[in-house]
């Protein structure tokens, strides 16, 4: 999908509010986008950038118009430099009611293990 599809090439982006959690094996992303749906959201990891876009869609019932918004921009757009521990293979996404949830684990040097100590 390219920027065209999404909502226009000059289009404003809102950057939508994020949250970052890091563990010992990864981090997850937690991010809002109100309108957003599986159809108009793109994900695209380049090097060690992940970029979110993410086209809104407020559709209105009937002859309603729009009094009050709070989401005014037609598409959402949030860029991460992502750490050289992150394992940009094996990302997963899910969105469900507007929030996308990222899951990137670390890869497997960066991940705390434990080591066998041998007797004698």
């Amino acid at each position: 999908m390219s920027d065209k599809q999404i909502a226009g090439v000059d289009a404003p982006a809102a950057q939508p509010r994020v949250d970052v959690f890091e563990d010992a094996t990864g981090i997850t992303i937690v991010a809002d986008l109100p309108g957003a749906s599986t159809d108009t959201l793109e994900l695209k990891v380049e090097g060690r950038n992940l970029l979110l876009e993410a086209a809104v869609a407020t559709a209105l019932p009937g002859d309603l118009e729009s009094v009050y918004a709070e989401v005014r921009v037609p598409r959402y757009r949030h860029a991460f430099e992502l750490s050289r521990e992150l394992d940009t293979e094996r990302i997963d996404a899910a969105l469900k009611d507007g929030v996308l949830r990222l899951r990137i684990p670390k890869v497997a040097q960066a991940q705390p293990r434990r080591i066998a100590i041998q007797q004698g």
